[in-house]
């Protein structure tokens, strides 16, 4: 397996395909590399080298009791980085990987990056507060933990409900993809993804996003029901320096999963511009 070392000795996981110039993919949570599927294959076949790793405690990386924060999470990327020598690459994150991806530009830099794509991603910041009203109520994210804690097979089944919007009238359910998000999150640490919820929730992004100075494609549809775009797409595309945004009617979280014939053409598009 690829893997890289990074200095706490937690071992990163990692997907390296292809030639070319580099996309590097940040998955969300519960997930693992493995969510991207879809666009590695697309982008590898377009003549990109494409790059995905299991962020620590998920997947195939090692499970650390400590570090399950943005900043480790950032430095993690960094590192990954650093050890395949990228240059002018492209990255890209989901949900709780968009915001790796900002905490990654905030404290690293743009030098090896030389584009920005934030798909259904969580910064500016999740939870509401008074500066933030926009946000979702600590309560949710308490639930969050406690189904977690309680019955995490179960709560992933349920969860996967809502992240595909397979809960809406008429909508067409694949078991396979319900399979498929169940099996990454049960491949991670309990620890890990317990932990997460408060990095992905409670992270303020917003300084990361101001220093943002690359062209910046930002994806959200309009029916995330797991981060919902106007405390986050919407918000983000206001902080982000001429950031691109790119809503999609009645989309769900995972929609780089299920629409992603739209979503790889929209992107391809935005890395050819």
């Amino acid at each position: 397996m690829n893997t890289i070392t990074v200095k706490d000795g937690t071992t990163i996981y990692y997907k390296d395909w292809g030639t070319g110039q580099p996309i590097v993919f940040s998955h969300g949570w519960p997930l693992t590399a493995d969510a991207w599927d879809a666009q590695m294959v697309f982008f590898g076949q377009k003549g990109y080298r494409v790059i995905a790793h299991d962020r620590r405690g998920n997947g195939r990386s090692s499970q650390p009791w400590d570090g399950n924060e943005m900043n480790t999470y950032a430095d993690d990327l960094a590192a990954l980085i650093e050890a395949l020598d990228l240059k002018e690459a492209v990255l890209m994150g989901h949900s709780t990987g968009g915001g790796e991806v900002a905490r990654y530009l905030g404290r690293h830099g743009t030098k090896r990056v030389s584009k920005a794509i934030l798909a259904g991603a969580v910064p500016p910041l999740m939870l509401k507060t008074d500066s933030n009203p926009g946000g979702l109520p600590l309560s949710v994210f308490d639930g969050i933990r406690a189904g977690v804690l309680a019955d995490r097979s179960q709560f992933y089944k349920d969860l996967s409900l809502p992240f595909y919007g397979y809960n809406r009238p008429n909508a067409k359910i694949s078991q396979g993809v319900r399979d498929n998000f169940w099996l990454q999150g049960m491949e991670g640490a309990v620890k890990s993804q317990y932990d997460t919820v408060k990095a992905f929730s409670e992270t303020d992004f917003t300084e990361d996003l101001k220093k943002i100075d690359i062209p910046t494609l930002i994806l959200h549809g309009d029916d995330d029901q797991i981060v919902p775009i106007g405390a986050a797409g919407l918000m983000s595309a206001k902080i982000v320096k001429n950031a691109k945004l790119k809503v999609y009617p009645g989309y769900p979280h995972g929609m780089c999963q299920i629409h992603a014939d739209e979503i790889n053409a929209d992107v391809l598009a935005f890395l050819k511009g």
